[in-house]
C-alpha cells in the first residue's frame, strides 16, 4: 500500500514494530546497567540504573556528623546528581545506537 510520497505504509509499520520491541529489549537491558558516583572524596556513593533509578547510597561513617547535616545533605545531592547524568548519558548512547543517532520525537531515553 503506497502513500504520500510513494512510501509503503506496511514497511513504516513494520519497522515502527520492530524499533518499539528494540526499545522494550533497550528499557530492561538499561535496567541491568548501573553506574556509581560519587563525592566528598568517595564519602558518599551512589549506584543508579540506566534507566536512572537510584538504586543505593553508601554513607562512610565519617561523613555522618550530627552537627553538620547540611554538607551531608549536600554531599548526597551532588552524589545522586552525577549518578543521574552518568545514567542519562548511558541512556542516551545506547538509544542513539538503536535508532541510527536519531530520538524519535517526544521520547525521553531511560524513562
Amino acid at each position: 500500500m503506497k502513500g504520500f510520497g510513494g512510501m509503503d505504509f506496511n514497511k513504516l509499520m513494520k519497522q515502527a514494530q520492530q524499533m518499539q520491541k528494540g526499545m522494550a529489549a533497550m528499557q530492561e537491558e538499561l535496567k541491568e546497567r548501573i553506574v556509581e558516583a560519587e563525592a566528598g572524596g568517595g564519602m558518599v556513593k551512589v549506584k543508579v540504573n540506566g534507566r536512572q533509578e537510584l538504586l543505593q547510597v553508601k554513607l562512610e561513617k565519617e561523613i555522618v556528623d550530627p552537627e553538620n547535616i547540611e554538607m551531608l545533605e549536600d554531599l548526597v545531592v551532588a552524589a545522586v546528581s552525577q549518578g543521574m547524568k552518568k545514567a542519562k548519558e548511558l541512556s542516551e548512547q545506547e538509544y542513539s545506537k538503536l535508532t541510527g543517532g536519531v530520538m524519535p520525537p517526544g521520547m525521553m531515553p531511560g524513562m
